[in-house]
């Protein structure tokens, strides 16, 4: 698996058929890598951003 992830592939990576999800937790602080035109998400940045805003949810 590839250390950088297009947006397609982060959003596979995390299970979102939306790109509204996806873009949820970039608002929320999750960093996004610019090189010219072409926009990447790192995989360790997408697990410590997921560790760093886990939560217990009691239903």
């Amino acid at each position: 698996m590839t250390e950088y992830f297009s947006f397609k592939q982060a959003m596979h990576y995390l299970g979102f058929s939306s790109y509204k999800s996806l873009k949820e937790l970039t608002n929320a602080g999750l960093p996004i890598i610019q090189v010219g035109k072409t926009k990447k998400i790192s995989k360790s940045a997408i697990d410590q951003f997921m560790k760093e805003h886990q939560q217990t949810v009691n239903d």
